[in-house]
C-alpha cells in the first residue's frame, strides 16, 4: 500500500517563549521536524505534507531543505488536531494509499515502529500508535476490548476509570486516506475544549462496524517537547541512544557522555573518539579512524584509518583520504587532502587540494580570501611546505615541490623546485643593548614627569 504522510507541525509552542516555531528547535543539531520526516522517509512515502500555522514561512524552508518535494499547507485557525488534518486534504486529492499522521514535536518515533503500523493497516481500517505510560498523567486513554480499540478518551473527559488505564495514546494514527476525511468530517466539537480532536475518528469508525487496533512502542519513542526543559531531555535522550548504538556497532568511545553527536553522523567500527568531540550535521568518519579529544567536525568525510585533533575543526567540504592526519589546532574546511598526507600543527588549509604524502609544515595558511572572492590553493603530491608559510590563493605548488619556512608565495611553483620568499636577515652588533638603554631612558623620564 502506498504511503502519505501526514505530519502536523502547525503549533506556536507559547511554552517555549520564542519567535521560532517549535518544530524547528533542534535535537542532535537538526530541527525536530526534520526528525519526523525522516522516520517517515524510511515508508518511502508517495506523498509528503506538512501542516503549518505559525511561522509558516520557516517550516516551509525547513521541509524543503529535508525533502524538495514535500508540500507544505497551512492551518490558519487553531482548532484541533482534526482540524489541522483536513487542511490536507487538498494536497491528498485522489490518493487512496494510507495516510499515517506523525507529529513534528516528537522526533523520536522509530521507523520500525511506523512499519508495523503499516503492516497492522492491511487487517484493520484505523490503527493508533499507544505506549505503556509509567505516569499517565494527562494522556488520552486507548479503551481495549481485547485486540479492539474501542475507542479514545481525552484525560479531561475520562471517568475515573478510564483515568486508571495506562495504555495511552502518542496520537500517531494510521488510516487509508479516503477513510480518514471521511471520518473527519463527521468530528464534532462537544468537548471540554471545543476542539476537533482526531481521536474521535475511533468511536465514528467503530460505530460504523469498522476495525481498529493498536500498535504499541517504548515510551521514550513519543516523548513529546513542549518547553526548553522538554528540549533539553530530548537531547540527553538522543544522546545516550546514539552513543549506545554506536558502541554496540563496534565504536569506542573513552567517554560517551562527553561525545556530542548529530541526527546523521555515521561513525564506522573500530573508530576511536576520544572525549570532549563534537559532531555536527553531515559527518561521515570510516572504519579505524581516531578522533582525538576537544576536536570539532561538521559536513565532512573522514576516510579509513585518518587521525583528527586533538584541538582539530574539521568545516563543511572537508574531505580527508586514507590515513591522513590532521593534527592540534588545525582547521579544514572547503579542502580535498589526499591519502597518507600531513597537516599536524596549527594551520589552515582552506579551498584548496592537498596531494597524496605532502607534509604541511607548522603555521601554513592557505591565504583563500581576497576580501571579496575565494580562491583556490593547489598543492601537489610529495610537496614539503615549510612551516609558516603563507600561500596566496590562486597559486599551484607542483608535485614534489618544496617551500622554505617563513615564505610567501604568491606565484605558481614548478615540480621539484623549492620557492624561497624571505627578507634579507640584517644584524647590527651591539644595537639591542643600546635600544634597551634608550627606551629604559624614556620610560624613566615619563615616570618622573607623573
Amino acid at each position: 500500500m502506498e504511503t502519505a504522510l501526514i505530519i502536523l507541525a502547525a503549533g506556536k509552542g507559547t511554552r517555549m517563549n520564542s519567535d521560532l516555531p517549535k518544530v524547528l528547535h533542534r535535537v542532535a543539531s537538526a530541527p525536530m521536524l526534520e526528525h519526523a520526516m525522516a522516520a517517515g522517509a524510511t515508508l518511502a512515502p508517495r506523498h509528503t505534507v506538512v501542516v503549518a500555522g505559525h511561522g509558516a514561512d520557516q517550516v516551509r524552508a525547513a521541509a524543503t531543505a529535508f525533502d524538495e518535494d514535500a508540500q507544505v499547507v497551512e492551518q490558519t485557525e487553531q482548532l484541533g488536531t482534526a482540524h489541522a488534518v483536513a487542511q490536507a486534504r487538498p494536497a491528498l486529492e485522489g490518493f487512496d494509499g494510507m495516510a499515517l499522521v506523525l507529529y513534528g514535536d516528537t522526533p523520536f518515533v522509530q521507523p520500525d515502529t511506523l512499519e508495523k503500523m503499516q503492516e497492522a493497516l492491511s487487517t484493520h481500517d484505523v490503527v493508533v500508535l499507544g505506549f505503556e505510560a509509567a505516569d499517565p498523567a494527562r494522556y488520552g486513554r486507548l479503551v481495549m476490548q481485547g485486540d479492539t480499540l474501542e475507542r479514545i478518551v481525552e484525560f479531561k473527559d475520562a471517568s475515573e476509570a478510564e483515568r486508571a488505564i495506562t495504555l495511552c495514546n502518542s496520537g500517531v494514527v494510521a488510516c487509508k486516506s479516503d477513510l480518514l476525511f471521511d471520518l473527519i468530517d463527521k468530528v464534532g466539537n462537544g468537548n471540554a475544549s471545543e476542539e476537533y480532536y482526531l481521536t474521535d475518528i475511533i468511536g465514528l469508525a467503530r460505530a460504523e462496524g469498522r476495525s481498529a487496533t493498536v500498535v504499541t512502542c517504548a515510551e521514550a519513542e513519543t516523548m513529546g517537547v513542549n518547553s526548553r526543559a522538554d528540549l533539553a531531555r530530548a537531547e540527553a535522550a538522543f544522546q545516550s541512544r546514539a552513543r549506545d548504538l554506536l558502541m554496540e556497532d563496534g565504536v569506542t568511545l573513552i567517554a560517551p557522555e562527553t561525545v556530542f553527536l548529530s541526527r546523521d553522523t555515521y561513525i564506522g567500527r573500530d573508530t576511536v573518539v576520544e572525549p570532549n568531540v563534537v559532531f555536527g550535521p553531515n559527518v561521515t568518519v570510516e572504519s579505524g579512524s581516531t578522533i582525538r579529544a576537544f576536536s570539532h567536525l561538521e559536513g565532512c568525510h573522514v576516510s579509513r584509518g585518518g587521525i583528527v585533533g586533538p584541538y582539530a575543526r574539521l568545516r563543511p567540504g572537508a574531505e580527508l583520504a586514507e590515513d591522513v592526519r590532521i593534527g592540534n589546532f588545525v582547521e579544514v574546511k572547503n579542502a580535498q587532502i589526499a591519502e597518507g598526507a600531513k597537516v599536524n600543527h596549527l594551520s589552515y588549509i582552506g579551498d584548496a587540494t592537498v596531494g597524496a604524502r605532502s607534509n604541511i609544515g607548522a603555521g601554513t595558511i592557505t591565504c583563500n580570501y581576497d576580501g571579496v572572492m575565494k580562491h583556490h590553493t593547489h598543492i601537489g603530491a610529495n610537496t614539503f611546505i615549510g612551516s609558516n608559510t603563507m600561500l596566496v590563493a590562486p597559486v599551484s605548488i607542483g608535485e614534489g615541490a618544496m617551500t622554505g619556512s617563513g615564505s610567501v608565495i604568491t606565484s605558481d611553483v614548478d615540480p621539484d623546485a623549492l620557492a624561497l620568499s624571505r627578507a634579507p636577515q640584517v644584524e647590527k652588533p651591539g644595537m639591542a643593548r643600546k635600544l634597551r638603554d634608550m627606551l629604559k631612558a624614556k620610560k624613566a623620564k615619563m615616570q618622573r614627569g607623573s
